[in-house]
């Protein structure tokens, strides 16, 4: 299986950040495994977790990883693995945030393995940074052990954890939590944020190493830079038009749509260039909404319009039969 990405669609200058080590990692190092031939084709997946420090000086952290979240999507929609695109899952936990129970080693499980992305992206602007104990080594065992990572030696599954205190803290050695990711499969990918040579004295290189992943620093309070295009503004117009799509069904269909219209106005709101990202992840095969969106559910095998619950779709296709609500979908 060989995973690569194709020189084409658009793409944006990556700074420092969660998503260029995602990149860098994912498309610069080779993964190779072979599918069992005896056994039925499964879907591969990329399965990525974001451990992510926040405690009181990670507020840049949290920032970083609102803005670079859709480069992240956008770089992997792109992957290919035995000509195939994977799934994509993300996952989310913080640590080290005082506010967190004590017990349970200042550790939160934010999101389990989700395809979600606006429920992703609404969980990551709902963070908040609070002083605490940064345990890596606890938060990478608690990872292992919580998440679904699943049995296809096909999927390629990767922690990217990052924090700027020393790797060491905690009951936790992060010698035996990067030895149990090893044997699940998973690359464990440190952040340090702050000096590199601090981040090699304080293990973070260490704790990547023992599972063949990367290291890397970052200035968690570098700002966004942004190399305006002439295109940003067709694309941000292109994307009001896209949402006026939608047609939401199901209990939470409504709901849905009205959490995909705040994550617009949150992308917006932090940066230009964060909007002009997620508008094309919202363009792109990975952000698919088959459980509330009829225009994408449309597409599924097994669908069928005769199955909708009329009383959740909007106001002009209640009283539609299953036949006209098909003609307007398809439209």
């Amino acid at each position: 299986m060989n995973y690569s990405k194709k020189n084409q669609g658009l793409s944006f200058k990556i700074k420092n950040s969660v998503s260029k080590i995602l990149i860098l990692m994912f498309f610069c190092n080779s993964f190779l495994s072979y599918a069992n031939e005896e056994h039925p084709k499964i879907k591969n997946t990329i399965k990525v977790a974001l451990l992510l420090d926040t405690s009181n000086s990670m507020d840049g952290l949290i920032n970083q990883a609102k803005t670079q979240l859709w480069e992240i999507v956008n770089e992997l929609s792109y992957a290919k693995c035995e000509n195939e695109n994977p799934d994509l899952e993300i996952s989310l936990y913080e640590y080290g945030n005082s506010g967190l129970p004590s017990k349970e080693g200042f550790i939160r499980q934010v999101i389990g393995f989700s395809s979600d992305l606006d429920e992703i992206s609404e969980k990551l602007f709902a963070l908040k940074t609070n002083g605490g104990n940064e345990f890596c080594g606890e938060v990478i065992m608690t990872s292992l052990k919580e998440l679904k990572w699943g049995k296809n030696k096909n999927d390629l599954n990767i922690i990217f954890i990052a924090g700027n205190e020393p790797f060491t803290q905690g009951k936790t050695d992060y010698k035996d939590a990067t030895t149990q990711a090893k044997e699940q499969d998973v690359v464990v990918n440190t952040i340090f944020c702050g000096n590199y040579q601090n981040g090699v004295s304080g293990m973070w290189k260490d704790g990547a190493t023992l599972t063949g992943g990367d290291y890397m620093t970052i200035n968690q309070d570098e700002k966004i830079v942004h190399i305006a295009s002439p295109y940003d503004a067709v694309i941000i117009k292109l994307n009001k038009q896209l949402n006026d799509t939608y047609i939401y069904f199901g209990s939470n269909g409504y709901t849905k749509i009205r959490k995909q219209a705040l994550q617009d106005s949150n992308a917006a709101e932090l940066d230009e260039v964060v909007e002009v990202k997620r508008a094309v992840s919202k363009s792109s095969r990975i952000y698919n909404n088959a459980t509330w969106d009829l225009v994408d559910a449309e597409k599924e095998a097994g669908f069928s319009y005769d199955k909708l619950d009329k009383k959740t779709l909007p106001d002009a296709l209640k009283n539609k039969s299953s036949k006209e609500i098909k003609i307007y979908v398809v439209a």
